[in-house]
């Protein structure tokens, strides 16, 4: 057999573009259990069934009563009740039924007489009483795509009536280790002989990734051997990865069966160590020729593989945490290639000083003891002492979390953002958010914001509350408020001075919320004592429990947007579009978060995905406007 040739000196990021555009991967989704689905991957944002608790449940040990039999209560004139005529004996999570509608604590009754018992407080409706969808309200999100499964994701599952999801198919990885100096049994052990390491790493990163691998046994440098396995591994797998044989020696098959049987996409890259990394396909799958030498071939794996079962296992690749660190001794380099240095890292006079490690490509400890490695660019000769490179962490300097926060008002187009990037969301309301944010307590605030004098939304409470502070609205939607009824509207509900008609039960937004204070501006615009509406000191934090409470019967109307209306199949009655839109500290505005929330609210997949809720208008959406 003649000696190889390199066909390609092909950059890292280019080889692998090059690569990646070649690939035809379509990732399939098994259907599992929710309860054996823990650590698989969310192939679809998964929502919920049914509400929890599914019934009206007593919040306290107590008794249960009808608060509009309880109004005559006070402290100067204490109301008797009859067990069994006024009131029942209550223990928490109880069901709640007709004609009962709230529950007085144990501590607040006082006992006269067997049967009868006294209160010094009248009860309000629905007091002490967790409300169906208190905690999960049907058809809202559980969790998102892409999302890897923990135990506490498996209760609310289950909480929410979801029997079985949908994950991604876990990929098959065929890892084949060749050469005939290589041994897997430690008795064989001897001068010459080299035992298999590689493809034991290979095999527990694949399952620490959450692939399937399949370790063959190693191969002899045999060309009619190696085909057979290759075929073989092709047949049964999804990945295929041949290790060692992929250089320039009389003995390197790898790349010319991959020829026979395939196609090579890239041979050579220019990475130290790394250089002989073969890209191929074999059946329109992935066969990636490996060097054999444990640092090029943990860095391979790490450059072009781990990335590949990210796509089939529909992770998002992260990007790699990068820190500036200063080089403690010089570095020589090829201007050919971009060089991988393993470094230790450590602060000194508040400095970080990376150190060079072994650089031999089949010194492995370099990698055990490594907390970074260094990047030395192509087409530059090394580095000085005292020059800063750049390190990819091994291990962190700190526990940075990815994720964006969001503490404000609620909407469900928060949840369609968190399924399109890593975003937390509280739902404090906008006051709330606003006072989250004074604190320093998350990145963004969703606010709505209100000002009766002068009709506009959200600039002058800003400016309120941040004076002297570089402040920045990042531009939301227009959406949709107005009264969310039961279906058919039997209590011909139009405009808010029905609210207070004495048949009519309310259900609130929270104090601080931009929907109350819409609330407020009305009733007090259309001259409404909110004394007079009933059920107007129930609150809720979310424009979805709002509509379940509708929904479930135990109140009449809400104040909240269309697409919660919508969500629950309830009919709405329009007040009128306000604007909901992100505040952030201008000094966020270059942060990587940021930058992605502001790319996703511009996408075209979040428009469409909007539209499809209903109730909002998108007009400058993603639009930054500086205070």
């Amino acid at each position: 057999m003649s000696r190889n040739i390199y066909i390609d000196n092909v950059d890292q990021e280019l080889a692998q573009n090059m690569y990646y555009e070649k690939l035809n991967i379509s990732p399939e989704y098994d259907v599992v259990k929710s309860i054996d689905s823990l650590d698989r991957i969310s192939y679809e944002a998964v929502y919920a069934k049914v509400s929890s608790p599914n019934y009206n449940a007593a919040a306290m040990d107590g008794i249960a009563v009808r608060s509009d039999n309880t109004l005559e209560a006070t402290d100067v004139s204490p109301l008797t009740l009859v067990e069994g005529k006024d009131f029942i004996y209550i223990n928490t999570g109880n069901i709640i039924k007709d004609p009962y509608d709230a529950v007085i604590m144990i501590e607040d009754v006082i006992e006269i007489d067997e049967g009868k018992v006294q209160i010094l407080k009248s009860a309000h409706p629905w007091q002490h009483i967790r409300q169906i969808g208190e905690d999960i309200v049907a058809t809202e999100m559980i969790i998102p795509s892409g999302h890897k499964i923990r135990p506490i994701d498996i209760g609310a599952l289950i909480s929410g009536g979801v029997e079985d999801i949908k994950i991604y198919k876990k990929p098959r990885i065929g890892i084949i280790p060749t050469g005939t100096e290589i041994i897997e049994d430690f008795k064989e052990l001897e001068e010459g002989k080299i035992m298999d390491s590689n493809s034991r790493v290979f095999q527990n990163i694949v399952l620490k990734l959450g692939g399937i691998p399949k370790r063959y046994a190693p191969v002899d440098d045999d060309y009619e051997l190696l085909k057979i396995s290759i075929l073989d591994a092709v047949k049964d797998n999804d990945i295929i990865l041949i290790i060692a044989g992929s250089s320039a020696g009389t003995k390197d098959y790898t790349v010319n069966l991959i020829k026979e049987l395939g196609q090579v996409i890239v041979h050579g890259v220019a990475m130290k160590p790394g250089k002989p990394t073969i890209l191929g396909l074999i059946d329109n799958k992935p066969v990636i020729g490996i060097p054999g030498y444990p640092v090029s071939a943990f860095l391979v794996f790490d450059k072009f593989v781990k990335p590949l079962i990210h796509k089939y296992l529909g992770i998002k690749e992260d990007e790699k945490e990068v820190v500036d660190a200063y080089i403690s001794r010089r570095i020589v380099s090829s201007l050919k290639n971009r060089e991988f240095v393993r470094v230790n890292l450590g602060y000194v006079n508040h400095k970080l000083i990376a150190t060079p490690l072994s650089s031999g490509a089949g010194v492995t400890m370099s990698l055990v003891k490594a907390d970074g490695i260094g990047i030395i660019p192509q087409n530059i000769e090394g580095v000085e002492a005292g020059d800063m490179v750049k390190v990819e962490l091994l291990r962190p300097l700190a526990n940075i979390k990815n994720t964006l926060v969001s503490i404000g008002s609620h909407d469900l187009i928060m949840d369609i953002l968190a399924d399109m990037m890593d975003l937390s969301s509280g739902h404090l309301g906008s006051m709330g958010g606003i006072m989250a944010m004074r604190r320093g307590e998350c990145h963004i605030s969703p606010i709505h914001l209100l000002n009766g004098e002068n009709g506009t939304y959200n600039i002058d409470y800003v400016k309120k509350y941040f004076p002297g502070n570089k402040m920045a609205l990042i531009k939301g939607v227009k959406r949709l408020q107005g009264f969310i009824v039961e279906k058919g509207n039997p209590f011909n509900i139009r405009d808010f001075k029905d609210l207070s008609r004495e048949e009519i039960i309310y259900i609130n937004r929270q104090r601080g919320a931009g929907t109350r204070i819409l609330l407020d501006y009305h009733l007090k615009k259309e001259g409404i004592d909110p004394l007079n509406i009933r059920g107007y000191t129930r609150e809720m934090n979310t424009h979805m429990a709002v509509a379940t409470g509708v929904k479930t019967g135990s109140a009449n109307v809400g104040l909240g947007i269309y697409s919660a209306a919508k969500a629950l199949d309830l009919d709405f009655i329009e007040v009128a579009y306000e604007e909901y839109d992100f505040l952030v500290n201008q000094d966020f505005l270059e942060d990587s978060k940021i930058k992605e929330f502001i790319n996703v609210l511009r996408s075209e997949e979040f428009k469409e995905r909007i539209k499809s809720l209903g109730g909002y208008k998108l007009k400058n959406t993603g639009d930054i406007i500086l205070i």
